[in-house]
């Protein structure tokens, strides 16, 4: 029996990443995983990998989360097929990156309503059911709500991704008295086919992984095997707590 038997987990951005890895982990485990993302190829894509090991991705693509109304219909769809929701994985993001001095205010704004709205859209329509089963909420947030870096340009990254971390210790306060749990993840730079373009360049590899003690980019399944832990009865002390996996750049 696996540590999440028969939960049933709700996971943003499954189309690929982090999300991908956390939909298959997650099945292995036995969580009933309902997901979505934007992009409905990677979201199929996905499915079928699940479908070869003998699981089922639940839920649809595309989906915006950063429109509530969308956000909304993902939830209640969640729970009328499935009954409740055990745990709430918000991994979904999407950022513009801008020197302060040059940076639109549409990419400010597209920034914040991808990186830190949908959070909340999420959460407030998965607040009742989360609370029904004493469930547990998951946020994604970064190194970059630790620390400034030298790869220039990630201001609106870093403001919304520490708004990530305090915004889950509210959950954690406000959903202690139903039984909710709230955690958040701080990865520093992951592989992932979005970021391997950077790897390539022997020049921008450097920089991304100049102070990290490891000496190499995380990968989606050691940010995942976390978000197993603390989604798990394991993990049913913790709530408030930011996680940073990140190979040991915040020691330096």
């Amino acid at each position: 029996m696996g540590r999440l038997h028969n939960k049933v987990a709700l996971i943003t951005g499954t189309g690929g990443g982090q999300g991908r890895a956390a939909a298959l982990r997650f099945a292995r485990e036995g969580a009933i995983v309902v997901g979505c993302d934007f992009n409905a190829e990677g979201h199929e894509e996905t499915a079928a990998l699940m479908q070869a090991e003998g699981f089922t991705l639940y839920g649809s693509a595309p989906v915006d989360l950063g429109d509530h109304e969308q956000a909304r219909a993902w939830i209640d769809a969640a729970v009328a097929e499935h009954g409740r929701i055990d745990v709430l994985y918000n991994n979904a993001s999407a950022a513009r990156f801008g020197l302060v001095s040059e940076m639109s205010i549409e990419d400010w704004q597209f920034t914040m309503r991808n990186e830190i709205d949908l959070l909340f859209y999420t959460t407030k329509y998965a607040w009742q059911h989360l609370a029904e089963q004493r469930g547990v909420i998951i946020n994604v947030s970064s190194t970059a709500a630790w620390g400034g870096s030298k790869v220039a340009g990630i201001a609106a990254h870093s403001a919304a991704k520490g708004a990530v971390v305090s915004f889950t210790r509210q959950l954690a306060v406000e959903g202690a008295p139903f039984g909710i749990r709230a955690v958040s993840l701080s990865p520093g730079f992951v592989a992932t086919p979005g970021t391997r373009p950077f790897l390539e360049d022997p020049k921008m590899r450097a920089m991304l992984l100049d102070g990290v003690l490891m000496d190499r980019p995380g990968e989606p399944e050691e940010v995942v095997a976390m978000a197993v832990f603390v989604a798990s009865d394991e993990a049913s002390f913790i709530t408030g707590s930011d996680f940073v996996i990140d190979g040991g750049l915040l020691a330096v």
